[in-house]
């Protein structure tokens, strides 16, 4: 299956066919695969289990793509219902249990590197029933598990008290401990992981029966590079706060500057360029990418990576400081305006100003920092003008004019898709009022609207539609995306804790990406199927972009338009198809 068909537990089989992927380098491509039971073959409540291994994936020339580096597999594990959370499956060898009557959705994911040579590479991946009698070590009569459980409470109760000890008592305890570890490990419970051949058997052609589904997976690798650096900026919030609460880290501390480097980092993957932030009164947001100050050796790591497309710096300290705030954020400016990469910063310092109070707000706020630096670009969401001082006769003419209102106080101008309903050529009217030779921009932002049948990435919607977010982007000429959140779901203080969407929002709107802690043992976030659409339609636009370079924007559009891929908010395809034969159009257009 493709990825962006929504794969739900009542989907019906299909013919199985070899799956034929094109990546660039520096790309990701996914695609699915579906399992059902025809029958069941346990005696437990599952239908089976099945066993899945993949091979590299080799070209003609001895090149590969490696299994567990370049090729990942995840389980789709539904939230409220629907197929969603991208849970990790070991590799080369794994497991998965099968319901019967249920269809259960495998998700491939092959990353082709920067340098890898271009080229047809194929592999397979076997899919093989288990029998029972090769699970029953799975099978725990109560009088094993009472043994295997007395026998860990003895570890622990081993190392608990050692603090303080004296050495030769810590290395007995250490001893005793690794002796019932070791018996506990080698009993026959475990006896399927301790092969020579690491741990579940990997299977020789001879056990590779042909009740085996074999799955031929070919990609063509083209020598088309994505740029390191997304050409177009996609900044998205992370909620420090709710980083705080689940994992318990205090604000400021070690763990805190640990956790937010580990998401900092792992969302770089997606072509996205973070920001953390906390909310204040009345919609004012704290932002900032880094949490470190101008001046630490972090600042420059994190501001220079390439991956990185633009950066928001804090308008008042991250944390509390002795000297004047207002001290404080001048001399970071001072210190970030003598780098390269200066030009990456803006500055969000309010969500949706509503009324005049809100937009004074931001003209004083943006006043200070254009004193310190003239250059600063100031970023302002908005989806209406003030309420109570309406700048035009209707409403959108009053939204219309914001720009005139606001200048020079913001250079980017993130307007909410929402705004345009499906009215497209409402475009134009938006940007004849900004002044590009002045440095303005316009950027956009969707939240809880536009709702269906409009691109959007809430839970439910069509894979396709979450996708298209980029295409209207692109389509539209805006030079930015900005997402409010990514992390904001309820409140929980256990990292565990079942994830619940916030009461008044569309399900899934501000949650791209879950704790790894509510699937599995693993501290690693773990992708949502949406942020996974979200990176192949960032990836879309560099093909876009590629073939524009080449043959001028009205080619592209005319492409995106007579493909069936995307011609408006409310005409864009369902299939995937016409995404494969669009991206196979650039391919052959570009590849000499």
């Amino acid at each position: 299956m493709p990825s962006t068909a929504n794969v739900g537990p009542q989907e019906m089989p299909r013919p199985l066919e070899p799956i034929n992927l094109l990546a660039a380098r520096n790309e990701r491509e996914s695609v699915q695969i579906a399992l059902r039971p025809k029958v069941s073959w346990s005696s437990s409540s599952t239908a089976g289990v099945v066993q899945v291994q993949c091979s590299d994936l080799c070209s003609a020339s001895g090149d590969r793509l490696v299994v567990g580096q370049s090729l990942m597999l995840r389980r789709v594990v539904p939230m409220l219902g629907v197929p969603d959370a991208l849970v990790p499956l070991d590799l080369p060898v794994c497991q998965i249990s099968l319901i019967p009557g249920e269809t259960t959705a495998v998700w491939v994911s092959i990353d082709a590197p920067y340098a890898q040579p271009p080229g047809l590479y194929e592999g397979e991946i076997i899919i093989t029933s288990k029998a029972d009698t090769e699970l029953s070590s799975q099978c725990l009569g109560k009088g094993e598990k009472h043994r295997l459980f007395m026998e860990l409470r003895n570890c622990l109760d081993n190392v608990e008290p050692i603090e303080g000890k004296p050495l030769h008592e810590v290395v007995e305890r250490a001893k005793s401990t690794a002796t019932t570890l070791r018996r506990v490990i080698f009993s026959p419970l475990f006896s399927e992981f301790f092969s020579d051949n690491g741990p579940i058997d990997m299977m020789d052609e001879d056990a590779i029966s042909n009740l085996s589904v074999r799955v031929k997976l070919s990609l063509t690798v083209w020598d088309f590079i994505l740029p390191a650096t997304p050409s177009l900026p996609a900044v998205i919030g992370i909620s420090d706060t709710v980083i705080e609460d689940r994992f318990g880290v205090r604000h400021g501390s070690d763990e805190w500057y640990e956790a937010l480097d580990q998401h900092f980092k792992w969302l770089l993957q997606y072509r996205i360029s973070p920001f953390f932030c906390r909310w204040g009164e009345s919609m004012r947001v704290l932002t900032y990418t880094c949490p470190w100050p101008a001046d630490h050796p972090k600042s420059d790591e994190y501001f220079s990576d390439p991956r990185l497309a633009a950066y928001a710096v804090p308008y008042s300290p991250v944390l509390s400081s002795n000297d004047g705030a207002k001290d404080y954020v001048r001399k970071e400016i001072e210190l970030l305006r003598t780098k390269a990469h200066w030009k990456k910063a803006y500055f969000y310092l309010w969500d949706e100003p509503l009324n005049m109070e809100h937009y004074s707000s931001v003209r004083n706020m943006a006043s200070e920092l254009h004193a310190y630096a003239p250059d600063a670009r100031v970023l302002t969401t908005y989806y209406c003008g003030p309420s109570d001082a309406p700048l035009g006769p209707t409403p959108f003419e009053s939204f219309v004019k914001v720009p005139k209102f606001l200048r020079p106080h913001t250079q980017i101008y993130c307007t909410s898709e929402w705004v345009l309903g499906n009215r497209e050529d409402l475009v134009k009217d938006i940007v004849t009022e900004l002044q590009p030779e002045n440095g303005e921009e316009w950027w956009t932002y969707v939240c809880m609207g536009p709702s269906d049948p409009h691109p959007n990435w809430h839970l439910g919607m069509r894979g396709s539609q979450h996708r298209a977010v980029m295409w209207r982007v692109w389509k539209e000429g805006g030079t930015g995306f900005l997402y409010w959140g990514a992390n904001c779901y309820e409140k929980a203080t256990v990292p565990s804790a079942e994830i619940r969407f916030r009461r008044g929002l569309p399900p899934g709107d501000g949650v791209l990406f879950y704790p790894g802690e509510v699937f599995s043992s693993s501290r690693q976030p773990v992708a949502s199927l949406r942020l996974e659409r979200i990176l192949s339609g960032l990836q879309d636009i560099e093909y876009l972009n590629l073939y524009a370079s080449r043959y001028g924007r009205d080619e592209g559009l005319a492409l995106l338009e007579k493909t069936g891929t995307y011609q408006g908010p409310e005409r864009y395809t369902i299939e995937h198809l016409p995404i494969d034969v669009m991206r196979g159009e650039i391919f052959n257009a570009c590849r000499h």
